[in-house]
């Protein structure tokens, strides 16, 4: 499959794990402990195509692990949150703001060139998330904190793109081992965090155990999108996951998440400007 293909359907993989962790915590289980049901099956799933692919210079994958701590680590703790207080749709169109984050992290610490195409992204992505933000239409379920999540979970992020961004360069690590190694570390934290918590409990197991091997399957075609085609290329295709959030939402719970013509609209925008972003770093 080719880059291309890959990037879509990673994108749309993680639209497909955020529909079915809304569901999942219908159950009545924590954000923590929907965390963890999530990544599990997820790393099971890494692991299976790592061996596949088979397993070489497992020592020397440590930097993957420092970065599967910001991200899966912490920020899947922060976007099931998200999930949980402001729905699936707009919890996945905030996360589609991760490439201004990652473009303005980019600048200041990678001295990364400004070109204008990426001012012009930025507005966009700033346009459409004004959009969302002046919702006035929302469920009855929806919680602003569940904002402020999604926000934090995608800064985490743009943080974790940077540093793989950093660490692929003149390596031989293989896609499948790093991605190996950064979503095992991921989910140690998350393991760690449930448990001193004291959230851990099975229910809603099942449909969590789904939305992990679509995050699973989802991290697989990321790594390998990555590895077989530009930044260029691939950045702007990853960034539909907003839309595919938002059309997954609306065509198995759209009466529960109130989607209208702003929300699609600010979908669209943010979309647009990631890919600019994406296209012209």
């Amino acid at each position: 499959m080719t880059a291309v293909g890959l990037a879509l359907a990673s994108a749309a993989l993680f639209g497909a794990m955020s529909v079915a962790l809304r569901f999942a915590l219908q159950s009545g289980a924590s954000a923590e402990a929907g965390a963890l049901l999530t990544a599990v099956p997820a790393l099971a799933v890494v692991l299976v195509y790592a061996l596949a692919d088979g397993l070489h210079d497992v020592a020397a994958a440590w930097p993957f692990a420092l970065a599967g701590l910001v991200a899966p680590g912490a920020s899947q703790i922060l976007f099931t949150l998200a999930v949980r207080d402001a729905g699936p749709s707009r919890t996945s169109v905030l996360v589609g703001t991760a490439p201004l984050f990652s473009v303005a992290i980019a600048l200041t610490l990678l001295d990364e060139p400004l070109v204008p195409a990426l001012i012009v992204g930025a507005v966009l992505i700033v346009a459409g998330g004004t959009m969302l933000v002046g919702e006035r239409v929302r469920p009855e379920s929806f919680r602003l904190m569940g904002y402020a999540f999604a926000l934090v979970a995608t800064v985490l992020f743009a943080t974790r793109d940077n540093l793989l961004r950093w660490l692929a360069v003149d390596t031989d690590i293989a896609a499948s081992l790093a991605a190996l190694a950064t979503l095992g570390s991921g989910t140690l934290l998350v393991a760690a965090f449930t448990l001193a918590r004291g959230r851990l409990s099975l229910r809603g197991a099942p449909t969590f155990g789904l939305a992990g091997i679509c995050f699973g399957l989802s991290y697989v075609a990321l790594f390998e999108a990555y590895y077989r085609g530009r930044v260029t290329v691939v950045s702007p295709l990853i960034a539909t996951e907003s839309l595919f959030g938002v059309l997954f939402s609306a065509l198995v719970i759209r009466r529960a998440e109130l989607i209208g013509k702003g929300l699609v609209a600010g979908a669209a925008l943010i979309v647009a400007g990631g890919a600019l972003i994406g296209a012209f770093r």
